[in-house]
């Protein structure tokens, strides 16, 4: 008897990946491991085991991420105050190496020499898996079963459920309103009913955050500590990267925090609506700028912001595992090492508002910021450097 190539699938325990599991194990007549990474996406996790048992496999990976998701992939990311666009923080694209990661060191343990993953030839993920999986180990072999199988529509998976015998909760019959991917960092929404970007997302769609109507009338106040650029505590209790990511989506949730509604570039060139909550990350976004704001000079506080851009670019594109990425990091981490200090924010309906922020570190003067009588500055010095610099400007305008 041949036996059988191994596959490991990056398994959700969602229709679309059970569906992948069978159609590996019937039309690739392929050993099926399961992976599945808890990156705090709630529920699914238990599901997922239970479900890749009832199909059949027999090694079945779950791991708890958390704590490393956020420890080193978030964090770094936000040391950068990556945003993509003017406004996503990258709360899929981020989870992706991980789990590629990951999912390589598995297929590695149980031998096999395919992986797999669930993501549809449109979208972004199935370049970030796979540049993941290359830059890791450049021999794996990779399934896409979205581009290689007949499957076309929600329709023809349903049938295919039905004709491979997998159970399918009478809730998932009914084409569901929207995609949705969640972790620790956000949760996402994508499609049906958003692909028209004038429609309006229902309220009931979203799953972590209150609206600002709901959100409580008294506002909540809290102070964050950082260290090297990293968030190590609120309100003066040392917590866990992962432990202190979740309190603040919970107080961000509670108040109407981290709701973002866009039209993004794709990478492979469309563009695309998505509806985001991230409560915790954007409460970090302004503490992490108050507290850098008060500790970094100047030109390095503009360069920084200058290489940005780039920065999540590389991120939303898929290439965290670049040398270009890593060169990038290290001059950012750089940057941080006397970005530590404390940061008092106001958190009411929708609002994230700065009160307050201290450093050992700052570089913040209030005798040179005085409007008041000061013996450090003197101000007859600006003409100087006023003048030097409308050289050139007069230059402009005397050839003209």
């Amino acid at each position: 008897m041949i036996k059988r190539e191994k596959v490991v699938l990056a398994f959700s325990g969602g229709l679309d990946t059970s569906i992948i599991l069978k159609w590996l194990q019937n039309e690739k007549n392929m050993e099926v491991v399961t992976f599945t990474a808890d990156i705090g996406q709630g529920n699914e996790i238990i599901e997922a085991k239970k479900k890749a048992k009832d199909l059949g496999v027999k090694e079945i990976f779950i791991e708890d991420l958390k704590k490393e998701f956020v420890k080193d992939y978030v964090f770094p990311m936000f040391r950068a105050n990556a945003i993509y666009e003017g406004y996503y923080l990258l709360g899929t694209s981020i989870a992706r190496p991980l789990i590629a990661k990951r999912q390589l060191e598995i297929a590695k343990k149980v031998g096999a020499n395919f992986v797999s993953h669930g993501s549809t030839g449109k979208g972004n993920d199935q370049i970030r898996f796979e540049l993941g999986y290359y830059a890791n180990n450049p021999k794996i072999r990779v399934i896409a079963p979205w581009r290689e199988w007949d499957l076309k529509s929600r329709n023809d998976l349903i049938k295919y459920a039905e004709m491979s015998q997998i159970k399918i909760p009478k809730e998932k019959l009914n084409d569901p309103p929207y995609s949705m991917d969640a972790n620790l960092l956000h949760t996402s929404y994508e499609g049906k009913i958003l692909e028209d970007p004038w429609v309006k997302p229902d309220e009931s769609m979203f799953s972590r955050t209150k609206s600002c109507e709901e959100a409580p009338d008294k506002p909540t106040t809290m102070i964050i500590e950082f260290k090297s650029g990293d968030p190590v505590s609120i309100n003066n209790r040392k917590l866990e990267p992962h432990i202190l990511l979740s309190e603040l989506n919970k107080i961000g949730g509670d108040n109407g925090i981290g709701r973002i509604d866009i039209v993004e570039n794709r990478f492979i060139g469309m563009k695309s609506r998505g509806v985001y909550e991230t409560p915790g990350g954007e409460i970090l976004l302004v503490a992490r700028r108050a507290i850098e704001s008060i500790t970094l000079d100047k030109s390095v506080a503009h360069l920084k912001d200058e290489l940005m851009p780039k920065y999540a670019e590389l991120i939303y594109n898929g290439f965290w595992f670049s040398p270009e990425r890593e060169m990038l990091q290290k001059l950012i981490d750089e940057s941080q090492k006397k970005v530590s200090g404390i940061v008092r924010l106001k958190i009411y309906k929708g609002n994230v508002v700065v009160e307050g922020r201290k450093s050992k570190n700052s570089l913040y003067s209030a005798e040179m910021a005085t409007f008041e009588e000061d013996e450090v500055y003197d101000q007859s010095d600006a003409e100087g450097f006023i003048k030097l610099n409308a050289l050139r400007l007069k230059s402009l305008k005397n050839r003209g």
